[in-house]
């Protein structure tokens, strides 16, 4: 019996870490992190030291963290009743909503640590993404426009990181994060496919369900040749060369291709799109941005 009740809170104690790895979704980092990185090279157009970049980076790790973990409290009512997410760790009963508040904490100490070594100017404004991390997932409860919500909250992200090397913003940064925001936008835009019918039958907003799904590729294609131009506005405000263009122009490919392999009614290749060609442009964008101020 002592083993055997010794053995049940290890077991426990070891499935909290997968489970908080699960939670936020480390793997999507590759979304946000490279645009912050390329912010951070792009805003002196050279490699900034290995102090500030490691707190950028401890910035990125608390601040992601606390956006996933507020939004899978946010919508654990929501998740636990789709049957796609209804397996997440809240709902499935992985982890309590208490562990879940807790891990926030530990989160946003992250984000502030990180901040508190940076120019004054992200201590001040440090308010201003949590504040956002807790508006998106209130937005698809009120507004089909949820999608460029998310957007703005994760294009926060490249202008913190320029702010992080320079302590003011400008057009290149500005027009980087509104580069940012409308390519996750429009991706998210393709990801809401998953759940039309949920999101219509349960009050949820989104662009596919409020308009129909061949109605929002468009949207979703709209948002992403801007997103092209916008990125290519934030290389010629900063004085980028032809390497980072020519990263921009596959990067345009790379949503060519992914608006491409969508189609209405023709939810198979949605993970695809999302995962596999979404990973693919930021790699490629953060390459070719290194690729620019090293060479």
């Amino acid at each position: 019996m002592t083993t055997s009740s010794g053995a049940a809170p290890q077991a426990a104690g070891l499935g909290l870490v997968p489970a908080l790895l699960g939670l936020v979704r480390f793997s999507h980092t590759i979304f946000a992190l490279p645009f912050a990185l390329s912010a951070a090279l792009l805003a002196d157009m050279e490699i900034p030291s290995a102090a500030t970049l490691g707190w950028i980076l401890l910035a990125m790790v608390g601040a992601r963290s606390l956006a996933m973990a507020l939004n899978r409290i946010i919508d654990a009512d929501i998740d636990a009743r789709n049957p796609r997410t209804a397996s997440r760790e809240i709902p499935s009963g992985r982890l309590k909503v208490g562990q879940v508040v807790a891990f926030c904490a530990v989160s946003l100490a992250l984000l502030l640590v990180a901040v508190s070594q940076l120019p004054e100017e992200t201590w001040v404004l440090w308010p201003v993404p949590v504040a956002a991390f807790v508006l998106y997932p209130l937005a698809k409860r009120v507004s089909w426009l949820c999608h460029l919500a998310l957007g703005l909250t994760i294009g926060i992200a490249p202008m913190g990181a320029w702010l992080a090397v320079t302590g003011d913003l400008g057009p290149a940064p500005i027009m980087l994060g509104l580069g940012v925001a409308a390519w996750i936008a429009g991706f998210d835009v393709i990801y809401a496919l998953l759940d039309v019918e949920f999101d219509r039958a349960n009050g949820v907003h989104s662009i596919p369900a409020r308009f129909g799904e061949r109605r929002a590729l468009w949207f979703t294609r709209a948002l992403h040749v801007a997103a092209v131009a916008l990125l290519a506005g934030a290389g010629s405000a900063a004085g980028a060369g032809a390497l980072y263009f020519a990263g921009v122009a596959i990067c345009a490919v790379v949503l060519l291709v992914e608006n491409a392999i969508v189609r209405p009614g023709d939810t198979r290749r949605v993970q695809a799109a999302f995962a596999q060609s979404n990973g693919l442009l930021a790699v490629v964008f953060l390459v070719f941005t290194v690729a620019e101020v090293t060479l």
